[in-house]
């Protein structure tokens, strides 16, 4: 059977998809499946039976809001954490990659250096470099600074506290949304900025007439890896708490699946907030625009 050249790129293309499929299907849906029936059962096993399955219903996410208080903590500093951090990491990005985009020289080497942490820094390295302080600034140490920001309520003190203790870190955390910025910059006209400064307009005006509507895109694809960076990194508490009880004989393999389904939903609402945060101004926009033709 011969085919046509259109039948061939087609056969080509899902050849391609088609491995992309079964490794999802294989290794991210099944066990996806998997976790959620085992969220819904007492897991035990034995060397006889192998794993064994006993129906609970909700028993375990009753359990969760009613008894382990120290995951209802953990989610609570997390979401926290999101909240401050990731505008943080967005705010830093977008001001390194401003000036990693000026003319200057030796501008390679500098952005080389900004993106090294994200080679080198693996999960153990920075755990053991936020373990001897090396994530700190000495100034964020001051005692009376500490005993103001304990004064605060618990959901917001402790999400500082936090941050004051890693804040080196969570500036490593920064390089591919350097890039990501930088990728975007370089984008831009530079004619568009010589009309503007022709016109008048103060490099002030610029950023925020020109620079950040043209970042808006990649705000949200920069936010979006960053809570998913952050909600997956190895030293979360949120999943330490689900691996410990994973291993521990009283809670097994359903109660931890239980404890993932419920940071999963909540990952996934705030991956949606900012979603619709963005996509609203997205759609004022455009609304104006519409008003005004």
């Amino acid at each position: 059977m011969k085919l046509s050249n259109r039948q061939r790129e087609n056969l080509y293309g899902y050849l391609f998809i088609g491995i992309w499929i079964i490794g999802f299907l294989w290794l991210t849906l099944y066990p996806l499946i998997m976790s959620f029936i085992y969220s819904l059962n007492k897991v035990t096993i034995t060397a006889a039976d192998g794993i064994v399955l006993t129906p609970i219903k909700l028993q375990n996410y009753v359990d969760i809001f009613s008894k382990d208080f120290n995951f209802v903590n953990a989610l609570t500093d997390f979401i926290g954490e999101i909240v401050l951090f990731v505008p943080i990491i967005i705010i830093m990005s977008i001001i390194i990659a401003l000036l990693l985009n000026q003319k200057i020289r030796l501008r390679g080497v500098f952005r080389s250096i900004f993106f090294l942490p994200v080679i080198i820094a693996s999960g153990p390295m920075i755990t053991e470099l936020i373990r001897q302080g090396a994530g700190t600034v000495p100034i964020f140490e001051d005692a009376e600074a500490l005993a103001f920001v304990e004064q605060l309520p618990r959901f917001l003190a402790n999400p500082i506290l936090s941050l004051f203790s890693k804040m080196i870190i969570v500036l490593w955390f920064s390089g591919v949304q350097i890039v990501l910025f930088l990728a975007a910059l370089q984008k831009v006209d530079s004619e568009i900025y010589e009309a503007a400064s022709i016109d008048g307009a103060s490099p002030w005006e610029m950023f925020w007439k020109i620079t950040l509507p043209t970042l808006k895109p990649t705000i949200l694809i920069s936010s979006i890896y960053t809570i998913v960076f952050l909600a997956t990194f190895s030293s979360n508490s949120v999943l330490v708490h689900i691996q410990n009880n994973m291993f521990d004989i009283t809670t097994g393999y359903g109660y931890s699946s239980a404890l993932a389904w419920i940071y999963f939903v909540v990952i996934s609402i705030l991956l949606g907030i900012v979603y619709l945060l963005f996509k609203q101004r997205k759609e004022r926009k455009e609304k104006k625009v519409r008003r005004v033709r």
